[in-house]
């Protein structure tokens, strides 16, 4: 069936929204680009993206609902239903799943009594899996209302949502101190932060992620490091050549990693029971 129209915001909340949606507007030559931050600026009213806000966005853009509606259901950033104070993201692609992310994924909805996506009866935390928090080196990593918290286990991560639900201070691993997910919202709309120091502490990457930017400009001097080939023994790196030694071509077992090693296959090992290489059907 046909949905009625979107009800109206209240006069006074009207007003302000078209206020800033106004400031919002004149930052872009064309009005329909602002259509992002606007949406971030309906949800920091509601704390979702409602049909209300959708309509608000279409009708200061000049756009049709349905194309606004196109781009608020595209990005995940983009609540479409009422959501908790704090969004709990915990990242469940490859390398934070084998590290740890399940299990605290797992953990979290047994101690939470949620489930993906949804939200605690009191209003506070909504839990879902993310697919990639662009923190590998940092693995497993939780996000809460898009701030970092790294190299967390069940354990900490069980902590982490007890202290947002008693509202405890909890600080991130790194970056700007939290606030709620309407204030993170108001700020991705492009307004300033108006938290004392949280700019300066916003900072940028981790010492993780920059030590290979670092190294690729002298900055840090590399650790001596020996792998053999597989199923060999490392060489004891008191036998690493040092630093000033002249160069020299590699030995097997100094490569960098394993998977790097020259392996012996069917075609240069003549003790290999297939034999050399044959024509095809032979």
């Amino acid at each position: 069936m046909p949905q009625l129209p979107a009800p109206a915001y209240p006069a006074e909340v009207l007003a302000r929204l078209e206020a800033d949606a106004k400031e919002v507007i004149a930052r872009y030559p064309g009005s329909r680009s602002a259509l992002l931050p606007l949406l971030h600026l309906v949800q920091s009213e509601e704390g979702y993206v409602s049909r209300t806000g959708m309509a608000f966005c279409a009708d200061q853009l000049g756009l049709t609902t349905a194309e606004v509606t196109a781009v608020a259901t595209f990005y995940t950033m983009y609540r479409r239903r009422p959501s908790g104070d704090y969004q709990v993201g915990v990242c469940t692609n490859t390398l934070c799943a084998v590290m740890g992310g399940d299990a605290i994924f797992d953990r979290l909805k047994e101690h939470l009594g949620v489930g993906n996506d949804e939200t605690t009866d009191d209003g506070k935390v909504t839990l879902e899996h993310i697919e990639c928090n662009a923190a590998c080196d940092f693995a497993p990593v939780v996000m809460v209302n898009w701030e970092f918290f790294d190299n967390q286990t069940p354990e900490s991560a069980t902590r982490l949502v007890d202290d947002l639900i008693a509202g405890r201070t909890v600080e991130p691993t790194r970056g700007a101190p939290l606030c709620t997910y309407k204030d993170t919202a108001r700020i991705l709309a492009g307004f300033p932060d108006p938290r004392p120091g949280a700019v300066e502490a916003s900072g940028g990457a981790g010492a993780a992620s920059l030590i290979g930017l670092k190294l690729a400009r002298g900055e840090a001097a590399p650790q001596a490091r020996v792998v053999g080939p597989r199923g060999e023994t490392p060489r004891d790196t008191k036998d690493v050549q040092p630093e000033d030694a002249a160069p020299h071509d590699p030995s097997p077992t100094e490569h960098l990693s394993s998977h790097d090693a020259p392996q012996k296959t069917s075609a240069s090992d003549p003790e290999h029971p297939a034999g050399p290489a044959a024509e095809e059907g032979e």
